[in-house]
């Protein structure tokens, strides 16, 4: 969490003996004070947005983590990858076909149900290009991913691989790149 407000309030106070109360609107003090809060708010708001952007990549690590546990840490081969893949990517379509049901006939979709769909089609687009998530036939790459505790810094150590519906299977590197 950014401090820059913090230091700065706190080198103004021993510069002013420990009184705040008495700073001019327009003084240089109170400039500065402006200026961190200013740029704490802007790291805050970054922050937020990379966290955002980060969250569908741990959603996934996450599910394929808990694919692993439920294999008891072993290996899985790639056709239970792809048959995990799939359950994934097709994991909104019983959420996605119950909102069409409720929608009365004529009527627009709503943004919920438009976001879903598109999710759905992102995912079937990624798996039919390249599907990337962690080696999950490595022993050793298993054994980390079971030691992960949700951090966006230790999926470093992970190895990753995209793999594609026809069953290609190719190593890549993290973090994924945007086209």
């Amino acid at each position: 969490m950014p401090n820059t407000l913090e230091k700065t309030r706190k080198k103004i106070l021993r510069k002013r003996g420990g009184v705040l109360d008495g700073l001019h609107q327009n003084s240089r003090d109170s400039q500065r004070l402006h200026t961190a809060q200013g740029r704490d708010e802007r790291l805050e708001a970054i922050a937020r947005s990379r966290r955002r952007r980060d969250k569908p990549i741990i959603a996934r690590v996450t599910y394929f983590q808990e694919a692993v546990r439920q294999n008891d840490n072993k290996p899985l081969t790639l056709e239970a990858i792809q048959a995990k893949i799939s359950e994934f990517v097709h994991q909104f379509d019983e959420e996605y076909e119950n909102m069409k049901k409720a929608r009365r006939a004529g009527r627009a979709p709503g943004p919920k149900e438009d976001m879903l769909k598109l999710r759905i089609a992102t995912l079937q687009k990624e798996y039919q290009n390249g599907y990337y998530l962690p080696d999950l036939t490595d022993e050793n790459n298993l054994q980390v991913l079971d030691r992960w505790d949700k951090s966006w810094t230790y999926l470093a150590n992970l190895a990753w691989v995209k793999i594609t519906t026809t069953g290609t299977v190719k190593p890549t590197l993290f973090p994924p790149q945007s086209n």
